[in-house]
This record gives C-alpha cells, sequence and structure tokens, in this order.
C-alpha cells in the first residue's frame, strides 16, 4: 500500500510517462530504420527508469529499486548505439565504446542482482558506469559533429550535445536519489525534453535544422507553461475536478487562438536573437522580391538577383541562366563568382531537367541519398543519372542547390545555380524554399518581360502600318511620275533621234532606283499587314514543292545544287500559303545570295513533338508542330548579326532593304509560330519556321510521294 506520494513520485510518474509516448511515437511516423528503433529503446529505458522510481515511491519494494537500477545501467548501451546511428564514423574503424560499455555491462548487472545491491560502494559503482559512458558518448558525438565538413551538420549536433550535457548534469544530482540523497527532480523534465528534440530531428531525413529545433522546443515550452497557467488560473477561480470537463474546454479555446501568434513570435524573435545569417537571407530575398516587382528587363532582372545573393553573404558562387529562343540550351545571364559556365545544353542536362520537375535539388542531398540507398541495395540509377547530368555545372556542381525557374504552363524557362563553397551542406530545406521563392519571383519577370515585349512589337508595328499608309500614298505617286518621264525620255525623241549613250544609261539607273525604292514601299506595307491574307488548312510540302519549281529557273550556276527532304505524313498548318511561299522564298535566295552561288541548299519538312514556339513561346509537351528547314553550307552568321537579324531595315547586303526576314518572321508568329536560327561561322547557316499543326491528328501521306532525298 503507498505511504505518500511526493514531489519526486509525482514528477518522475508523468516523466517517465511522456517518455514512453515519445518512444511510441517515433514508430508511429512513417518507415521506420535502425536509428528509430534505437531511439525507441533509448527512450523507452528511460520512461521505463522514472517509472520505476515511481512505483518504488508509491510501494517502497526493494524489487523496483532492483529494477531501477537495471534499467540504468542499460541506460548507455541504447544511447552509444544511438549516437552512433546518428553520425556514423568517416573513417573504416567504429567506435570502441559500445563494446567497452557492454563488457562492464555484465559485472554491473552482477552487481545489482547481488544482495549487495544496497551498499554504497556498489551503487556509486553504477553511478558511474552509467554518467561516465553518456558522457564519453556526447562528447564522441560533437566531434564527430564537429569534424563533419557540413556547417549545418555542425550547428545541429553542437545544439544536440550542450541540450544532453544539461539534461546530464541535472540526471547527475536526480540519480543522487538513487545514492539516497532527495534532491528536486529537474534532471527528470530535461532528459523528456531532450528526448523531445531527438525525437524532432529523427522524424526527418538529417537531422533538423538548429533554428527549427530550437523554435520548435521553446514554442512547445511556452505552450506548456500558458496550458498549466491556464488549468491553475480555471481551478483556482472556477471550481476544482467538478468543473475539469469545463476547464479542458476553456483551455483547448485560449489555446486554439494564442498558438499560432505565439508560434510565430517566438519564431521571429529567435531568427533575431540566435541566427541573424538566417535573418539576413530572409530579409535579402524580401528585398529582392520587392525590387523584382517593377522590373521588365532582362538585365536589371540578372543584377538585382545577384546583388541580393551577394548581400545575403551565405552564396560564394551563383548563375542564373535563360532558355533561348530555340528551346535548345540555357544561356548565361549573370553570375555571381568565377567559373559558371556560359551555357547549359538541354540535350545533356536532360536527367537534371527532369528530376528538377518536382522542384528544387540540391545535390548534396541527392548524394546523402544515393548512399543510404547503395546501403539499402535499393537502386540508384536514376540519381546517378542526375549526378551525371549534373557535370554541365562545371565549378558550379559541387554543393550546388539548383531551382528552376517557371512560366506559364510549369515549362522550365531558367535555372538558378547556387553554391556556398566554404561548407558542405550549407543549405537547410527551409532555406532552399526561400531561395525557390526568388525563382518564383524571376519566372513572373520573364513572363511578364515577354508580354512587355510583345506589346512594345505591336505597338511599333502600329506606328510603323500608319506610317506605310502615308508613305505609301505620299511616295508611290510621285514615283509613278518620276518612272512615266524617264520612260518617255528613253523613247525617241520628236525627230527621231535616239538618247544618246550616256543619257540611256542614266534613264536606266533612274528606273532601276525607282523600281527599287518602289519594292521597299511595298515590303513596308507587307510588314504592316503581314497578318492579312486567306488563313486556310495549308499543305507545306505542296507550297514548298511549288516553291522551288518557280525558284529553280533563278539558279544562273549549276554549282548550285538543291537537296529536298519532304515528310510525306507532315500534317497541315493554318497559313495562307502565298505567305508561306513568300516566307521560302525570302529564305532561299538568301541562302543563295550568302554562297554567291556555289554551294548547296538543303530544304526539308518534319513533325516536331514536344515543347513548341506558339505565340506566348510556349507549347504542351505533345503538341505536334510542322518544321521547315532551309540550311545552307556558307560562310555562317556572326553572334552579333544574329542578335539583330529579325530587326526591320537590318540588312548586311549593300543594296538590301534590311525587311525580308522581318517579314518572314512576322508571318510566321502571325501563323503562331516563329523562325529560329542557327549558325556557326564557316559551317552554315540554318532557318527553321516552326508552325503548329492545324488538326490534332497527323494528316494522311500525300497522294504522290516524295523523295527522302533528290537534286533540284
Amino acid at each position: 500500500m503507498p505511504i505518500g506520494i511526493d514531489l519526486r513520485t509525482r514528477t518522475t510518474l508523468v516523466c517517465g510517462a511522456l517518455a514512453l509516448v515519445i518512444a511510441v511515437s517515433i514508430l508511429l511516423r512513417g518507415r521506420v530504420r535502425t536509428v528509430h528503433l534505437l531511439f525507441a529503446a533509448f527512450a523507452g529505458d528511460i520512461g521505463l527508469w522514472y517509472l520505476s522510481q515511481s512505483l518504488f515511491g508509491f510501494f517502497q519494494q526493494t524489487i523496483w529499486e532492483r529494477f531501477t537500477a537495471i534499467l540504468a545501467v542499460l541506460l548507455p548501451q541504447f544511447a552509444l548505439h544511438l549516437f552512433e546511428a546518428m553520425i556514423p564514423h568517416e573513417g573504416d574503424r567504429p567506435s570502441r565504446l559500445p563494446r567497452l560499455a557492454g563488457v562492464l555491462a555484465v559485472p554491473m548487472v552482477l552487481l545489482v542482482l547481488s544482495p549487495k545491491q544496497g551498499f554504497w560502494l556498489v551503487r556509486g559503482a553504477v553511478f558511474f558506469y552509467v554518467f561516465a559512458f553518456l558522457t564519453a558518448g556526447l562528447w564522441e558525438l560533437g566531434q564527430r559533429g564537429a569534424r563533419s565538413g557540413s556547417r549545418a551538420t555542425q550547428r545541429r549536433v553542437r545544439f544536440l550535445v550542450v541540450i544532453g550535457a544539461l539534461a546530464g548534469l541535472a540526471s547527475v544530482a536526480d540519480f543522487a536519489w538513487f545514492l539516497g540523497v532527495n534532491p528536486a527532480p529537474v534532471g527528470a523534465a530535461l532528459s523528456v525534453v531532450f528526448l523531445f528534440i531527438l525525437a524532432q530531428a529523427l522524424r526527418h531525413e538529417r537531422l533538423l535544422d538548429v533554428y527549427e529545433m530550437l523554435a520548435r522546443l521553446l514554442v512547445a515550452t511556452a505552450v506548456a507553461f500558458l496550458i498549466a497557467g491556464i488549468f491553475y488560473v480555471l481551478i483556482t477561480f472556477i471550481g476544482g475536478f467538478n468543473t475539469m470537463y469545463l476547464n479542458a474546454v476553456l483551455a483547448a479555446i485560449v489555446i486554439l487562438v494564442l498558438f499560432d501568434p505565439l508560434r510565430e513570435r517566438v519564431a521571429e524573435q529567435i531568427q533575431k536573437l540566435f541566427f541573424r545569417d538566417r535573418f539576413d537571407l530572409e530579409q535579402s530575398v524580401a528585398d529582392a522580391r520587392r525590387r523584382l516587382v517593377h522590373v521588365l528587363e532582362l538585365d536589371e532582372l540578372g543584377s538585382i538577383v545577384m546583388t541580393a545573393l551577394e548581400q545575403s553573404r551565405r552564396v560564394t558562387k551563383a548563375a542564373l541562366y535563360l532558355r533561348d529562343a530555340d528551346g535548345t540550351g540555357f544561356d548565361k545571364l549573370a553570375a555571381l563568382g568565377q567559373g559558371s559556365p556560359p551555357r547549359i545544353e538541354v540535350a545533356t542536362a536532360r536527367a537534371l531537367l527532369d528530376r528538377l520537375v518536382v522542384g528544387p535539388l540540391s545535390l548534396e542531398e541527392l548524394k546523402r541519398e544515393v548512399r543510404e540507398r547503395k546501403a539499402r541495395g535499393a537502386r540508384t540509377d536514376a540519381s546517378e543519372a542526375v549526378l551525371s547530368a549534373a557535370a554541365v555545372l562545371g565549378s558550379l556542381r559541387d554543393g550546388a542547390v539548383i531551382l528552376r525557374i517557371r512560366a506559364e504552363g510549369d515549362e522550365i524557362v531558367g535555372l538558378l545555380v547556387v553554391v556556398d563553397e566554404r561548407v558542405r551542406d550549407a543549405f537547410s530545406p527551409e532555406e532552399i524554399t526561400l531561395l525557390d521563392a526568388i525563382s518564383t519571383q524571376v519566372g513572373v519577370v520573364i513572363e511578364n518581360s515577354r508580354v512587355y515585349q510583345q506589346m512594345k512589337e505591336r505597338d511599333r508595328l502600329a506606328v510603323l502600318g500608319q506610317m506605310a499608309a502615308g508613305l505609301a500614298h505620299e511616295i508611290r505617286n510621285p514615283l509613278g511620275a518620276i518612272k512615266g518621264s524617264a520612260q518617255l525620255l528613253a523613247e525617241p525623241g520628236p525627230d527621231g533621234r535616239e538618247p544618246d549613250t550616256q543619257s540611256r544609261e542614266f534613264i536606266s539607273i533612274i528606273l532601276e532606283e525607282v523600281e527599287r525604292l518602289d519594292r521597299v514601299v511595298g515590303s513596308v506595307l507587307d510588314l504592316a499587314r503581314a497578318n492579312q491574307g486567306a488563313v486556310v488548312p495549308t499543305d507545306v510540302n505542296a507550297v514548298v514543292r511549288r516553291t522551288l519549281q518557280v525558284l529553280s529557273t533563278e539558279r544562273a550556276s549549276q554549282d548550285l545544287t538543291v537537296e529536298v527532304n519532304l515528310d510525306p505524313s507532315l500534317p497541315r498548318v493554318a497559313i495562307d500559303p502565298e505567305k508561306l511561299r513568300q516566307v521560302l522564298m525570302n529564305l532561299y535566295r538568301n541562302a543563295a545570295q550568302a554562297m554567291k552561288g556555289r554551294g548547296k541548299i538543303a530544304v526539308s519538312t518534319r513533325v516536331r513533338l514536344g515543347r513548341g514556339t506558339t505565340r506566348s513561346g510556349t507549347g504542351m509537351a505533345d503538341d505536334p508542330f510542322v518544321e521547315l528547314t532551309v540550311a545552307d553550307n556558307g560562310p555562317g552568321i556572326s553572334q552579333k548579326v544574329l542578335e539583330n537579324i529579325f530587326l526591320p531595315f537590318f540588312s548586311t547586303k549593300e543594296k538590301g532593304t534590311g525587311l525580308g526576314l522581318a517579314i518572314s518572321q512576322r508571318i510566321a508568329q502571325g501563323a503562331g509560330g516563329r523562325i529560329e536560327v542557327r549558325s556557326y561561322e564557316g559551317k552554315g547557316s540554318t532557318f527553321a519556321v516552326i508552325l503548329p499543326a492545324a488538326m490534332d491528328a497527323l494528316g494522311a501521306p500525300s497522294s504522290t510521294p516524295t523523295p527522302l532525298s533528290r537534286s533540284a
């Protein structure tokens, strides 16, 4: 029969029950691993140890005292194996502490079971055994954490060791009960706090960020004291056991109202006081997002992002890449630090891009996942393919966090790569989420910039159309008069005499330039009204064959050959056939003039599935597009010229108007597509007209099959 319930008995009862609850909770959350089982055994041993103390306080029977001593002897066994599983040794030789503790545990158990169990020397030996090995285990855990290359792991382990040491020191005084002293049971409460922190850490694949652990601990502590205070007030002023249900309801309402504000306030204060680097990162991200709201130019975008990352003092290298016009790669827009590659090709980074579809990627986290899967004997082919593809990042590969930049339709239009070379595993999941907020804002800016450029182009063309209408009226009438007068001068005079040779030469120049000026005016009108025409489902192959037949009469040299390769199952496209013929003629003549009549022009068509080129620059992954390609093996086009090649009135020809490619691009965009160009100096150029298919299903093959390759 119990002889009394003192403070120690009640405290150890509550703490023992809480420790057992924590042990069970870790086993009920998802996949259970070895480290979870070891923690459950460690927490269960502590819980039973405190419960046995409570039972001894109730009944004062020797069996509970012996049971308490046996549980104390087993405690270092579970603790040392748990610490070893949390952060394994990176060297080949494991720790000797678990084996040594296991060897010494046998005589300790025999002493506890012997008749001399109550002798102070025996109890002192058990006391020394338990706390010596727990202290050594914590010290070794701290050393392994300090040797880790991960700054986050170093700080988390340091925090765990400090909390564990405090719990151990408090438990030293608490363990004095076993020696006959009866101090306040502070160690029991701290031990439960230590178990709570470990449980929070082990619920994640890696140790939880120290900021989050401390925040959760303080919030839980504040809420616990709040609950206790509320119950105390309610019991004092409302009543005791008879009104307990009402007290519980009122307390629950108060907690539901105050919990979220309390948690946010505590987290904010912790961040400002103890984690200044995290606070600086959040401030830099918030400042960058505010500035990006008003940005429309891509150059300014890159400057703002790199400045924000540099000011955060958390990044040593970074690079921002944007997808190019033809979708074959990502070009570098801005960078912080040295060594970032100028371009990332889609073909070589395909596995990496596919992985980014699900969210940001930490290469250190992926490497850890590969090691763990190999240890379990699981397949790692996909993850290793991603790591191999990450080689395209060059010097950014080590420790990089890669963030996707998405536009409408979840299309990846850019990449943001951040690196901290000073430590391994530098960014916690919460910090990666913060950085991902910048990439999301960058995607919005890119989309806004794209719309802004379209608006500028539309406004420019509207002004050009108004100018063209006025020019057509004001210029063509005088041109007609000049042309008619020149033609009259070229005819014989009233006396029948022909103009002399010099006069005929000047008259010929006048007529030639009048014709040229008339063509310029006509081209300006075409550019302004490129969307006009009869839009019908058009057979691209038929247009190509007819156009090449007409152009064959223009070849002045047999040194120019034309190779044709047409896909017979090509679907139709919605475009005016005459406009498409005009585009093909422009591209063909440009190629012929670039090669000066000597070389090969390859004209081909094919179905292009995948990300296409619509007006908005996006397309679904399985949309069919028709690609009409005109390629030559001429001298190629320089990068500087490529940047301006579709601008009106930009030309490298002596007598060119600079409107042919601008009109062709305008026609393609009016049909929902675009013209892409790839060129390398000395290797030729390729112009691809990409247009969306006019039907959901691919068209039937042409009734007149076209050879795959022929010379025209």
